[in-house]
């Protein structure tokens, strides 16, 4: 009698990990495995498991786009941001000559910013006017902050710049970290570019009229 066939058992993987293998944040995947896009297995606990198989195999199928791609950008930039603002003696020159107020306005407005760079990247056409006028908004904010603490026009445009090479720095580099379409990472670079310009802008303008 022939020997019977072993049938390989397939492995699972927990939702984390399958999200950090497709470079895409967790609640992303969840969202393609509610939709029916990505085979899933929930366990008796409530839990996703999926086929390490499958997240493999849609891995190298599927080109990084959409909100995936934003997703992506996005951890890696606020990771990059954060790594560069802890490096203690090494910190951007720029920042050792704030006190603890000015970074606080700092970080504020780039929390909002970042906000504003993460919905214009992936707005539709009829959103953008609104995106693009938030931020110059932002840039009047921030030249309006940054007078009132006596900061230079250099200094305020340092940080503007360290925020931007942060955000276009992430993108540079997501080819490296996924399968991802030469056009998508262009149109992603001239998006961030394209708001980017809006802000500092404003903050010279503000500058130049006394905010």
């Amino acid at each position: 009698m022939p020997a019977r066939k072993q049938v390989d058992q397939p492995v699972y993987i927990s939702l984390s990990e399958a999200s950090r293998r497709l470079g895409v944040h967790a609640t992303t995947l969840r969202r393609w495995a509610d939709a029916g896009s990505v085979p899933v297995y929930v366990t008796p606990g409530g839990h996703r498991r999926f086929a390490l198989s499958d997240i493999e195999n849609l891995r190298e199928r599927r080109p990084l786009q959409g909100e995936a791609l934003v997703d992506t950008w996005a951890s890696h930039a606020l990771a990059q941001t954060r790594s560069e603002l802890r490096r203690g003696d090494q910190h951007p020159a720029w920042l050792s000559t704030l006190d603890e107020q000015e970074r606080v306005v700092w970080r504020h407005v780039s929390m909002r910013l970042m906000g504003v760079v993460l919905r214009f990247v992936s707005a539709r056409p009829e959103e953008e006017a609104s995106l693009l006028a938030e931020a110059q908004a932002i840039g009047d904010d921030y030249a309006r902050h940054a007078l009132r603490l006596h900061l230079p026009l250099t200094t305020s445009l340092e940080a503007a710049l360290f925020f931007r090479d942060s955000l276009v720095d992430a993108a540079m580099e997501l080819p490296e970290q996924a399968s991802l379409h030469p056009a998508a990472s262009g149109r992603l670079l001239r998006r961030i570019s394209q708001i980017l310009n809006v802000v500092q802008l404003a903050v010279v303008q503000g500058y130049e009229t006394g905010a």
